[in-house]
């Protein structure tokens, strides 16, 4: 294949390099458009190397193209515009030379696989790839070996962000690491304290978004790198859980990743469940994701709550004290309220599955419970149960009942999905009956009145407005 075609195939480049011709700058196409081209794959993201003003320049193909304009750093002249073709979405960053020239702005990029560039007022002309293309760092050839490497040993000084990007970019395009840049990444793994929370958080997202995320987290473990982003995973070491697990709290969490990320191939044609986990919940991120994190941090309240009764370890309430600090973590990533609210419900009722799989028989009051408590995130709750099983492995655990429990967790989700197609139950009185009928005042105990209501209802006890007022009344006469 001759990337030089691909270039041809893209209308908004053709418009950039026409501009680049009226305004008489010099303009490169550099990083990761570039890498993508080798790759063969697509890609909706620009960025542009400007010899002067990028700025200015931006807001004159802003102005062409009617796209959205962000001004990303005035101090260093970088901006951004974010254009809709259809339903995709393109980004095209405009920066000034790091440095004099090209040559010094690529010294100054990240990963040699990153460190390339193409003049674009050479694109037009029906010339080879090699004959247009500045890779003094070998970056082609890096791509073909499928490694990632730095291109000098300042790379992560001069922006620590680039060790969580080392990882996000080999788990994106599964490209080995270079050991010595692993070197640097681990020497200078102390830095990242000075990177934004938002920033470290796209990194981490972007690792989530990975088929093999458990993978890559682990590796960042082994060189003491994930724990400067989620320090609260030290205190998860070398905490056993007794005979039902063969793993300690940490190495457990990442079993449960790796089992989440399996049962998600394992049930990648089922198109509810795909739709329902690929769902943005908030700034681009999926509950796909939600749940990878989710599932990492669900037992992160077991060593708060570990005690020894009788010689058996036992971890009461930990759900509670994980609900916590999951809440904590969501605030310094600067997650949003609905994603923040998402991880702590997971982590809160991830017991709960495994409770009702214990019963014989799960009755219509037990399975409305659950979904009144989990709410939106009752399937994600129970993928999380039978990936939790699936990791605990110990010498006490049963097969037949982990196999009950798969059955009782898949037989739920179905059951979420019919309910949520079905006409709901009609609602048999309202607050309004609660004043006009028994005078009562409105207050907290309207709420608690109307829920007993809806799960009776949903139980198949009461049935009538006469009923549910008869019941209201009970309900009300004993507070």
């Amino acid at each position: 294949m001759n990337p030089l075609l691909n270039f041809k195939k893209s209308p908004i480049l053709d418009e950039v390099i026409n501009l680049t011709k009226l305004r008489r700058r010099r303009v490169y196409l550099v990083g990761g458009y570039l890498r993508d081209l080798f790759l063969n794959r697509e890609s909706l993201d620009f960025d542009f190397a400007v010899d002067k003003a990028a700025i200015n320049f931006a807001n004159v193909i802003c102005r062409k193209l009617k796209s959205d304009f962000v001004v990303l750093d005035k101090e260093h002249g970088s901006a951004r515009l974010i254009l809709k073709r259809g339903a995709k979405y393109y980004t095209l960053d405009f920066t000034d030379f790091r440095g004099k020239s090209i040559e010094d702005d690529l010294l100054r990029r990240d990963f040699t696989i990153n460190a390339m560039a193409v003049d674009i007022s050479k694109i037009k002309k029906r010339e080879g790839i090699d004959n247009v293309l500045i890779d003094p760092y070998s970056g082609r050839e890096d791509i073909l070996k499928k490694i990632i490497k730095v291109v000098n040993k300042d790379t992560f000084s001069d922006d620590p962000l680039r060790i969580l990007r080392l990882f996000s970019l080999s788990s994106m395009l599964k490209f080995r690491l270079d050991p010595d840049t692993l070197k640097l990444a681990e020497q200078d793994k102390e830095k990242l304290s000075s990177v934004s929370s938002e920033r470290i958080r796209e990194e981490l997202f972007k690792i989530l978004s990975s088929s093999s995320a458990a993978n890559f987290l682990k590796a960042m473990d082994e060189v003491s790198i994930l724990s400067k982003v989620l320090p609260e995973i030290n205190i998860m070491r070398n905490i056993a859980q007794g005979p039902y697990h063969h793993l300690d709290v940490l190495e457990h969490s990442f079993e449960t990743i790796a089992q989440i990320e399996n049962l998600f191939i394992q049930l990648k044609r089922n198109r509810r469940i795909t739709f329902y986990l690929d769902e943005v919940i908030s700034c681009s991120h999926t509950r796909r994701q939600l749940l990878k994190l989710a599932a990492f941090l669900h037992d992160i309240g077991k060593p708060d709550a570990l005690t020894l009764e009788e010689g058996k370890t036992k971890f009461h309430g930990h759900e509670h004290i994980g609900r916590k600090l999951v809440s904590s973590i969501s605030e310094r990533l600067k997650l949003s309220v609905k994603e923040k609210e998402t991880i702590k419900t997971v982590v809160l009722w991830h017991l709960r599955p495994g409770y009702l799989a214990d019963n014989e028989t799960i009755t219509e009051r037990a399975i409305f419970r659950y979904y009144r408590d989990t709410q939106n995130e009752g399937v994600s709750i129970l993928l999380l149960s039978m990936a939790d099983q699936r990791a605990t492995r110990g010498p006490l655990t049963n097969e037949e009942e982990r196999k009950h429990h798969e059955k009782t967790c898949l037989w739920l989700i179905k059951e979420y999905f019919r309910r949520k197609e079905a006409k709901k139950m009609p609602k048999l009185i309202t607050g309004d009956d609660l004043v006009r009928k028994l005078k009562l005042t409105p207050g907290p105990l309207f709420g608690e009145i109307l829920t007993q209501i809806e799960e009776e209802q949903a139980a198949g006890e009461i049935n009538t407005k006469k009923e549910a007022l008869e019941l209201a009344r009970q309900i009300s006469n004993k507070k």
